[in-house]
């Protein structure tokens, strides 16, 4: 029994792990664990690298939000204030929290006449209160400087490091993690690292956009996402599908 077992679970795991499912023709799972000479294909172990790297960028955020964005919003005329806060009202408030944020009318007119209240002014009540959960402008303009800030860094970083590859360097995909880390195991970073240099090539753009219209520059936000629009269809309407997917295959 137990031998037959094994036997199952072999052909299940043989199956699951098919050659020729997963890698192009000619290509074995033996040629993935790297030549002899030292020089080392990546390892499933090197992810882990990507916990303390996800610590060390949100330690950068943290620090860039407080000394260098908020300062900036501050300068161009964002309020450090947060919203509006409705008056403390404990049955109000129950209602919100175990009940229903957007109370219907029949609840209002009861609500009405158990607080002696009008129902206009529990509808602002509740209103009120349901801004208070949402960021201030300050926070989403802190926020947006910072991806304006990371994206158009490590775009111009890919730029730097592929330049040899400029030709197809523009290159886009959405990629989640499971096909960032399964391309990385398999060594193929750098078909990986091209998509994700083309997909940052339009994100700066579009958070540049959301800077200025915080800030109350209108005109500067409308050319902006004019710009950002432009990229975005050029990049992931034209050269990802008609250049790179066209163009690439097995090496």
């Amino acid at each position: 029994m137990a031998t037959a077992a094994a036997g199952a679970l072999g052909l299940l795991w043989g199956w699951l792990w098919s050659e020729r499912f997963w890698l192009p023709q000619n290509v074995s799972w033996a040629d993935l664990e790297g030549p002899g000479d030292g020089y080392g294909y990546p390892r499933a172990r090197h992810i882990l690298s990507v916990f303390p790297l996800a610590a060390g960028v949100f330690s950068v955020r943290l620090l860039f939000e407080r000394f260098i964005a908020k300062p900036c919003a501050l300068h161009v005329g964002i309020q450090d204030s947060g919203p509006y806060q409705p008056q403390p009202n404990a049955i109000l408030e129950k209602v919100f929290i175990s009940i229903t944020k957007y109370p219907d009318e029949k609840r209002l007119e009861g609500l009405s006449k158990q607080l002696d209240w009008d129902v206009r002014k529990i509808q602002c009540w509740f209103r009120h209160r349901r801004n208070q959960d949402k960021p201030p402008t300050l926070t989403k303009f802190c926020e947006s400087m910072w991806r304006f800030t990371f994206y158009l860094c490590i775009f111009c970083y890919g730029i730097r490091f592929l330049w040899s590859d400029f030709l197809i360097m523009f290159v886009h995909h959405l990629a989640t993690i499971g096909l960032i880390t399964f391309s990385y195991i398999n060594n193929m970073v750098r078909v990986g690292t091209l998509v994700m240099c083309l997909h940052d090539a339009s994100d700066f753009l579009l958070e540049a956009a959301k800077l200025a219209n915080y800030a109350k520059y209108q005109r500067l936000c409308d050319t902006l996402f004019v710009i950002f629009s432009a990229v975005f269809m050029v990049t992931r309407l034209g050269i990802y599908p008609f250049w790179f997917c066209m163009s690439s295959g097995p090496t």
